[in-house]
């Protein structure tokens, strides 16, 4: 496992916006031309992938649910579907581990279910590269340094996820996002993208349901708040 990178306290979110000519003027028009790209390659397999999900879990096909991105705005992310709507006597849903089907599983073990992500780059929701846009409600539960990671646009992938992925613990994880904000670079960014193709081909670091191991965040830290919180 990558040793935790520590926080550069030193650093101001000011500093980060004037850091470079990359990401003031080059990372946004980048992310588009590759993403409309990417969609407009990949159509034929996104639409495939949605037939397949609408026959194997029913209606709707795309995910939609809240996270936070650029400073901490809600936006709506897309995700195809890997679980079914299935529901107890009392009308409440099963657990994810019970609804997730092995359709699903093959969906998020190769990634596909993510290309719809596409669409929030196109719309400026997302980065291509960035920390992963987690859920609002981990949003009381981060240190002051980590909500840096919201000073940039989250990502389709990002450090953490090519060092590691679900197997690294919150501190970690978040650590990882924190460097990125605070060092991000062109080159940086193609190192990311270059081994989150080679992570997805072997599908090397995925974890999911009990193997994972990791809890929610609120649910790790809302025992015991941290004092820079």
């Amino acid at each position: 496992m990558v040793s935790q990178v520590l926080v550069k306290s030193d650093k101001t979110q000011s500093s980060i916006a004037k850091r470079g000519l990359y990401a003031r003027y080059l990372k946004r028009p980048l992310d588009v031309i590759i993403a409309l790209v990417a969609l407009i390659v990949l159509s034929p397999l996104m639409l495939v992938l949605g037939i397949l999900v609408r026959i194997n879990l029913g209606s709707p096909v795309i995910f939609k649910q809240k996270r936070p991105g650029l400073n901490e705005r809600k936006f709506t992310m897309y995700k195809f579907r890997t679980m079914t709507n299935e529901r107890d006597e009392n009308g409440n849903l099963l657990p994810d581990e019970e609804r997730l089907t092995r359709f699903g599983k093959w969906l998020r073990l190769t990634s596909l279910d993510e290309l719809p992500e596409l669409f929030n780059v196109l719309k400026g929701d997302m980065s291509l590269v960035g920390p992963r846009p987690l859920l609002v409600k981990y949003l009381p539960y981060y240190k002051v340094g980590e909500r840096k990671r919201h000073w940039v646009r989250p990502g389709l992938t990002g450090l953490a996820q090519v060092n590691g992925r679900n197997l690294l613990d919150w501190d970690t994880r978040l650590s990882l996002d924190t460097y990125y904000v605070e060092n991000m670079t062109f080159y940086m960014d193609l190192s990311i993208m270059l081994k989150t193709v080679k992570n997805v081909l072997l599908r090397r670091d995925i974890a999911m349901g009990n193997k994972q191991g990791l809890k929610d965040l609120d649910t790790e830290r809302g025992s015991s708040r941290h004092d820079d919180m």
